[in-house]
C-alpha cells in the first residue's frame, strides 16, 4: 500500500502550485494521515539520494505547514536560464479572453471568470500565472476563493502604464453601443 500511496502523492505533488498539508495531501490521495507521513518521508529520502538512487534535480521540501516539489537551488540558474531562453509563445484565444475579464474585472475569482466566459479557466490561470501576467491578490476570509488581478508585466507587454488606458469595452462589442453592462463588464468602471 505504501508505494501506492507514494505514486498518488507524487502525482499531486507534480500539479500543486502551493504546498499542501498533510491532512489535505491525505485526503486528496485517500489514505489516513499517519500513512501519508511514512509516504513523504520516504520521497523524501529517494529524492535526496538517501535510499540508494541518485540525487534528484527536485527536491520535497515543507514549507509553510506544508509540502510541495521544488528544482534544487543549485539548478536554479540553469532552469531560469532554460524558462528566459524560451521563446516567447503566443496566447491562445482561451487565454486572451480570460487575461481581457481579469484585466477589466479585477480583482475577480476563478469561479467569476468561469461564469463570464461559460467555460473552465483553471488550466488557463494556470498558465497566466506561470507567464506572470496575472498574480494572486488576496484570498476571500469568507469563502476562500484566490482573486486574481493584472500584473506589470502585463502591462509592460500591451505598452500601457495603467489599467486606465485599456480601450472602453462596449465599442468593442457588436452591438453594444447603448448598453451600460455586457456579459459581466460594467462600462462606468471598466474593471
Amino acid at each position: 500500500m505504501t508505494d501506492d500511496v507514494r505514486a498518488r502523492l507524487e502525482a499531486i505533488l507534480l500539479i500543486v502550485e502551493e504546498p499542501q498539508s498533510l491532512v489535505s495531501l491525505a485526503a486528496a490521495v485517500g489514505s489516513p494521515v499517519p500513512a501519508v507521513r511514512q509516504a513523504i518521508e520516504a520521497l523524501v529520502d529517494d529524492y535526496d539520494g538517501r535510499s540508494g538512487g541518485p540525487v534528484r534535480g527536485f527536491e520535497l521540501r515543507e514549507v509553510g505547514g506544508g509540502w510541495r516539489l521544488y528544482v534544487r537551488e543549485e539548478h536554479d540558474d540553469l532552469v531560469s536560464e532554460f524558462v528566459g531562453g524560451q521563446a516567447p509563445s503566443r496566447l491562445s484565444q482561451a487565454a486572451l479572453e480570460t487575461l481581457a475579464v481579469i484585466a477589466y474585472k479585477q480583482p475577480v475569482t476563478r469561479s467569476q471568470v468561469a461564469s463570464i466566459r461559460a467555460v473552465n479557466v483553471d488550466s488557463v490561470v494556470r498558465t497566466l500565472l506561470a507567464r506572470g501576467l496575472i498574480t494572486e491578490l488576496f484570498t476571500d476570509a469568507e469563502t476562500g476563493a484566490i482573486n486574481y488581478g493584472t500584473t506589470d508585466a502585463l502591462l509592460e507587454h500591451l505598452g500601457i502604464n495603467s489599467l486606465d488606458e485599456l480601450p472602453h469595452i462596449s465599442p468593442l462589442l457588436d452591438g453594444a453601443e447603448d448598453v451600460g453592462s455586457v456579459d459581466g463588464f460594467d462600462e462606468r468602471t471598466r474593471r
